[in-house]
């Protein structure tokens, strides 16, 4: 695994426990252990994202660099190989 797809697999590892974290919050909205996990991982989140986009292109148009020049279509289409598929 390259280093893109490793950064990847670790960004969708931190999404799929959010997602976990968020539906247990839905029943349990007061818990504050975790509200402060979900908080963790959020930022991790942020923390990856940031670093994908500076080494390769934006994951979303949030992430996009526009001081220079608007960085959004910088990124492979899927059928040039963009939607990369990470084994887990």
């Amino acid at each position: 695994m390259n280093g893109q797809e490793q950064l990847l697999n670790n960004i969708n590892i931190v999404d799929f426990t959010m997602v976990d974290l968020a539906l247990f919050l839905d029943t349990h909205p007061k818990d504050r252990r975790a509200l402060d996990y979900y908080a963790h991982y959020s930022q991790i989140k942020r923390q990856l994202c940031r670093e994908f986009s500076k080494k390769y292109y934006p994951l979303t148009m949030a992430e996009a660099d526009c001081e220079k020049s608007w960085s959004w279509g910088e990124a492979p289409l899927p059928w040039e190989g963009g939607c990369v598929h990470v084994e887990l």
